[in-house]
């Protein structure tokens, strides 16, 4: 399966969908994510937390289960202790979503130190060098088995240079090691270097414009149970689609959710609309039309392939998020292949 494209990464919001064909929803059924009960919103929504200095990821993780009461959260993408920034969570029910969200890119903010200061044209020189892919290998100290993988840097930025201290902003690949990254431009600055101080700014769709501190969940929750508005708890916890707003969507029929929440793979003649750029083997995420997150699954047609068909496989369903029964069943067993 296919890492999400770095466009939807960098700038989602603009892309508007193609339609294919007319349907409409029914009220009766499901509702839009906005319009769930408090409830069911803390079981199916995300926290784009900013993480403070000290704590593990896991940590963090935990503290946020037990301010919320409740029994599964996941984070995105660990980040040490030592690191600040952005770690969405998933809650509940929306941690089905969480390798998604893990796949999506990450923009930090880096601070650099070379053993030697340099001129100011060199270091840049250098460190522009390290866009596009790089072999990269983890480091010692890691979550991930040590081997030499390839990963992208979708642009390196130097901002500011005081003597050997290299202020930068990186936008890259899920599973890229920024300290290693700052190794290996020491390495080819030949004065060697390491990483000071790193800030994720941030992953997938998420920005440090909706981020929210343990203290602001903690004081929403305790004003929530206290009989006070729930609008600070839902600003503060967002609905999970948020958290899969950078995948290429799939809008499908009323009458096709149903089997979707069974298992079953996409048919061409169940979908209404997609995003332009979807490419074969590439994953997206199906929703209903009210916008309530369905199934991730693999693309095995591309937008002009989906468009231009009757009937086929359009997708196969990888994970599915919704639970049955919430809208209507339109089909019979022998046929739940597809939808």
């Amino acid at each position: 399966m296919k890492a999400p494209d770095p466009s939807y990464f960098l700038d989602s919001d603009h892309i508007e969908l193609i339609h294919k064909n007319k349907s409409s929803t029914d009220v009766i059924y499901g509702c839009s994510p906005y319009m769930r009960s408090i409830d069911k919103h803390l079981l199916m929504g995300v926290v784009n937390l900013n993480k403070p200095s000290g704590p593990t990821s896991h940590e963090v993780t935990a503290w946020v289960k037990s301010i919320l009461e409740i029994e599964k959260a996941g984070h995105s993408g660990s980040l040490d202790p030592g690191v600040t920034g952005l770690l969405p969570l998933m809650l509940g029910k929306a941690t089905k979503t969480v390798s998604a969200l893990r796949l999506s890119g990450k923009e930090y903010i880096c601070l650099m130190r070379l053993h030697d200061t340099l001129p100011e044209k060199v270091v840049k020189k250098v460190c522009a060098e390290f866009n596009g892919p790089i072999y990269q290998m983890p480091p010692v100290i890691s979550a991930v088995k040590r081997s030499i993988r390839v990963r992208n840097i979708y642009y390196l930025d130097v901002l500011e240079i005081d003597g050997p201290m290299v202020l930068m902003k990186v936008g890259c690949e899920a599973g890229t090691y920024i300290r290693k990254l700052c190794h290996d431009i020491g390495l080819a600055l030949g004065c060697g270097a390491n990483m000071q101080q790193l800030i994720r700014t941030r992953t997938g769709p998420f920005t440090g414009d909706t981020a929210v501190t343990l203290q602001e969940l903690k004081d929403a929750f305790v004003l929530w149970k206290e009989g006070c508005s729930e609008d600070e708890l839902r600003r503060v916890v967002r609905p999970m689609e948020e958290g899969l707003a950078h995948l290429p969507r799939i809008i499908v029929r009323d009458s096709a959710v149903d089997a979707l929440c069974h298992g079953a793979s996409l048919a061409v003649p169940g979908i209404v609309s997609l995003d332009p750029g979807i490419k074969h083997e590439q994953q997206v995420c199906i929703f209903t039309l009210k916008g309530e997150a369905v199934a991730i699954a693999t693309a095995k047609m591309d937008t002009a392939g989906i468009m231009d068909a009757s009937n086929g496989l359009a997708a196969y369903t990888e994970r599915v998020i919704m639970d049955v029964d919430v809208y209507p069943k339109c089909w019979h067993r022998r046929n739940a292949e597809v939808v």
